[in-house]
């Protein structure tokens, strides 16, 4: 990162972006913790972004062009990404529902969902 920023104070400032940048992803679940979980908490990465925003305010003159449009870049990705995280969060509640109906299916045969492939249509 040294290499694309012009001193050790803005490398260190966006690294701080990329912390915020990451926990804002985390919670609207399209990176998962290092354990492999996935969470959805709107309100924390709302305020990840919120944090994010007002870095951007308070630094307003302090950045080259550069690193100001890097700034924006990030904020925009991430606002857009929150309008598209809760069909992220739905889709994975239905891929989550679905399989915990085969996990069923084949822990109680008996009790699992029936597909009835026979035809209706039987000659007499």
């Amino acid at each position: 990162m040294t290499d694309i920023f012009s001193d050790e104070d803005t490398t260190r400032l966006f690294q701080l972006v990329h912390m915020f940048q990451r926990s804002a992803l985390l919670h609207m679940g399209y990176i998962p913790d290092q354990n492999g979980n996935k969470y959805f908490d709107m309100a924390e990465a709302k305020e990840a972004i919120d944090l994010l925003t007002m870095l951007q305010n308070k630094t307003k003159g302090n950045l080259t062009d550069r690193e100001a449009q890097l700034f924006r870049s990030v904020i925009s990705e991430l606002q857009l990404q929150f309008t598209r995280a809760p069909s992220l969060k739905r889709q994975s509640d239905d891929d989550q529902a679905q399989s915990e109906t085969i996990r069923e299916t084949f822990a109680n045969p008996r009790e699992g969902p029936i597909e009835d492939i026979s035809s209706n249509t039987e000659e007499e």
